[in-house]
């Protein structure tokens, strides 16, 4: 585990938190590993699968394009090997207007 600012991060997440994480099945996980060439998590000496933060990194940019855009997996593919850098932008952007989002309704819920 990693500590910054005072908050853990674990180093490796299991596939089922990844799961969790994207609400969606660890079979969905395994699959766009088999589909995505550059998504390679770390496997234990039993076989299962290890995620970096690189890695739910790279899944957000997948999901992103494939969940909330609707892209084909053809599609996405294509747009990850394009345009990469946008994709990458693009997911950060959408990632703090949630976060921020997320902070306002916290803060007006605890309004009188």
């Amino acid at each position: 585990m990693v500590k910054t600012e005072g908050k853990i991060e674990k180093v490796y997440y299991t596939i089922g938190e990844v799961a969790e994480l994207f609400e969606v099945n660890a079979s969905l996980i395994r699959f766009w590993e088999k589909e995505f060439n550059f998504l390679h998590p770390r496997k234990n000496k039993k076989g299962n699968r290890l995620f970096t933060k690189e890695d739910l990194n790279k899944l957000r940019i997948i999901y992103h394009l494939v969940k909330e855009k609707g892209y084909t997996l053809q599609g996405a593919r294509e747009k990850i090997s394009t345009n990469r850098k946008d994709v990458d932008r693009q997911v950060e952007v959408i990632d703090s207007l949630k976060r921020i989002k997320s902070f306002l309704l916290e803060l007006k819920n605890n309004l009188p």
